[in-house]
């Protein structure tokens, strides 16, 4: 996992760079290189944190 991803802690609100209409979501767990999250507008997503750099939301 690579540092930056450590931020990315159960509780924390991100956004999808590439999907906005998910909405924001917040982070379930942080595996590896799997962060789970649940967005408001999608549900519970696994993302692979090698591909997708996820944004903070700052609410």
């Amino acid at each position: 996992m690579s540092d930056i991803n450590a931020i990315f802690e159960p509780g924390v609100l991100v956004r999808h760079p590439d999907q906005p209409d998910w909405g924001v979501g917040q982070v379930q767990s942080n595996i590896g290189d799997r962060i789970t999250v649940n967005f408001r507008e999608m549900g519970k997503i696994v993302i692979d944190s090698r591909r997708v750099l996820l944004e903070l939301v700052h609410e």
